[in-house]
């Protein structure tokens, strides 16, 4: 049976088209403009908006992974996820389709923030956030009147190896390689916890393809070190031999910013993120899975290729 991948190039479908490689013979990449990945894959181009080419996508397939990330922009956000959802959920009830939904932790409680679970309670604090939770209602809507069967693959702020949009390699680890000086958001002696990509990629492929796996939470493997800003730009700059420094992106700064570019404007409603201790426990499924992640200084480490 074929496995599909629904927005196939970013960060997280492109590692995942090759983990997908051990489950399945066929994986089609379903993208705008989607890239060969194994060098045999089915590339299906559409636009996740268009109801009919969802639908056609799926045919044949056991799993879905929608893997799209959007346009940092609440008006696109607004407007354009909860058709792609309801699109995707559709041609999966349609198509008898398995569901895994990569998800972020926008949806979760502001005061839930230090220490997240998948029993974290849900209680968006962000606008973008309540759109998160609204696609999060409509697959167990789906589950609990429809029989659909779905799994959330909740992933933390990520980083990795070539990842364009990890915000630990935006704020240091690309700006070290460029010899630029890394920034920090808020406050730079929080706990702030990141996922791995391949470690993302490699655990999503495995819930996708384990039965019992489903109408359940799942957060992806991540570090448990509890390391704050500080200890990331200290160990990323000790490994390329430079001198620990930073420019510290205060929630003024990011207002004064945000007059002139919309993505750092939508930064700021997030900063209750960054001005207090995040950290995202993926016991569950480390445990279930005896699944060991990738510390982060050797994650660093591959990223800097050091």
């Amino acid at each position: 049976m074929i496995q599909v991948i629904l927005g196939a190039g970013g960060d997280i479908g492109r590692l995942l088209a090759r983990e997908l490689k051990q489950y399945s013979p066929k994986i089609r990449l379903v993208a705008r403009n989607p890239h060969q990945v194994n060098g045999d894959d089915e590339l299906f181009p559409a636009d996740l908006r268009n109801a009919t080419l969802v639908n056609q996508s799926l045919e044949g397939a056991s799993v879905a992974y929608l893997t799209a990330g959007l346009k940092y922009d609440l008006r696109v956000w607004r407007k354009d996820w909860p058709i792609i959802m309801q699109n995707v959920i559709d041609a999966c009830l349609h198509h008898k389709v398995k569901l895994v939904f990569f998800d972020n932790v926008y949806a979760y409680s502001k005061n839930a923030i230090p220490h997240m679970t998948e029993e974290s309670p849900m209680d968006p604090p962000s606008q973008k956030g309540r759109v998160r939770y609204q696609l999060l209602q409509m697959i167990d809507q789906a589950i609990r009147n429809k029989g659909l069967q779905a799994l959330i693959a909740r992933s933390a702020d990520f980083y990795g190896p070539g990842s364009k949009n990890g915000i630990l390699n935006t704020l240091v680890l690309d700006p070290l390689l460029k010899n630029k000086k890394p920034s920090w958001q808020a406050d730079i002696n929080k706990i702030h916890a990141f996922t791995y990509t391949p470690d993302a990629a490699r655990a999503t492929a495995m819930l996708g393809n384990t039965d019992t796996a489903y109408n359940q939470v799942w957060h992806l493997p991540t570090s448990n070190e509890r390391w704050t800003g500080a200890d990331f730009i200290q160990k990323a700059s000790t490994l390329i031999g430079k001198q620990p420094a930073y420019t510290l992106l205060s929630p003024f700064m990011l207002k004064l910013a945000g007059l002139f570019n919309r993505t750092i404007k939508e930064l700021v409603e997030m900063q209750y993120q960054n001005n207090q201790d995040y950290f995202f426990d993926s016991s569950k499924f480390c445990k279930e899975f005896s699944f060991v992640p990738t510390r982060y200084e050797d994650g660093i480490r591959q990223v800097l290729g050091r």
